[in-house]
């Protein structure tokens, strides 16, 4: 914590701000939310930049505010891992299928960046063995699209309602530009469109279809999920599934019914 303290210590001095100046700009903020949990006092900042002490969030947020830094930057000073917000989140295995509102537009994956030459990409290989370099890139790059267009779910780890196109445990792309229901231009299953839904009991990543103000969800014929029904209005269509990834847990996968 003490690194934190001198780093924010810096941060106010490069601002050239004194102690007085900080309890009195944290007092506007107070007063703006009405609010004085805000408020740093001069004693809590020495204390915050000399001795360890961990601010309140109402004070980190004040200081963050004051100084022009970056909420997640801060935390991350004092040992917050923001960037691993997704992957502690996996450790809990959640059951029903959910959203993910996490931020994670800056988000950053490691692609292969260079391969040997002279390979054939038409056929199947281990990747592994044929990549020289790795890099990291945005995950937005890695889709070639703008983030701001997907919000991201998660298939219930008990949720075989669509198995096998998506899998229990599939993280979930959803393209919420696509809330508009497609009702028909496919030529089978595998083209039909699959869409995110949140109802009044929870969501739902189905095939979906609409008649006389009724709204269906619709399961995968190989599940024993039923198809479920609810007036259009009470139906939120978040967008369509147009991507996932799936993770390979075989000894925790299902036992096909017999």
């Amino acid at each position: 914590m003490l690194e934190a303290g001198a780093r924010l210590r810096k941060a106010r001095e490069d601002l050239g701000l004194k102690f007085r100046d900080v309890e009195a700009a944290s007092q506007k903020i107070a007063d703006r939310h009405k609010n004085q949990d805000f408020v740093i006092f001069i004693g809590r900042l020495s204390d915050i930049e000399n001795h360890g002490t961990l601010p309140s969030i109402f004070r980190l947020y004040s200081l963050c505010c004051i100084y022009r830094l970056r909420l997640n930057d801060v935390l991350s000073w004092f040992g917050i891992p923001v960037d691993s917000m997704a992957a502690d989140a996996a450790l809990v295995k959640i059951g029903n299928t959910h959203l993910i509102d996490f931020d994670i537009g800056g988000a950053e994956a490691m692609v292969p960046i260079s391969l040997n030459p002279g390979l054939d990409l038409r056929q199947t290989m281990f990747l592994t063995s044929v990549i020289q370099r790795w890099g990291k890139m945005p995950l937005a790059l890695v889709g070639g699209t703008d983030p701001r267009q997907y919000q991201y779910g998660f298939m219930g780890a008990d949720d075989a309602s669509m198995n096998p196109s998506v899998p229990p445990g599939s993280l979930l792309v959803i393209d919420h530009t696509k809330r508009r229901l497609q009702a028909s231009g496919w030529e089978s299953a595998a083209q039909r469109p699959i869409y995110f839904v949140q109802t009044r009991t929870g969501c739902y990543c189905r095939w979906l279809s609409l008649h006389a103000g009724m709204m269906s969800l619709i399961p995968d014929p190989s599940s024993d999920a039923p198809v479920l029904t609810f007036p259009v209005e009470e139906v939120d269509v978040l967008g369509q599934v147009v991507g996932l990834a799936i993770g390979l847990d075989l000894d925790g996968r299902r036992k096909p019914r017999a």
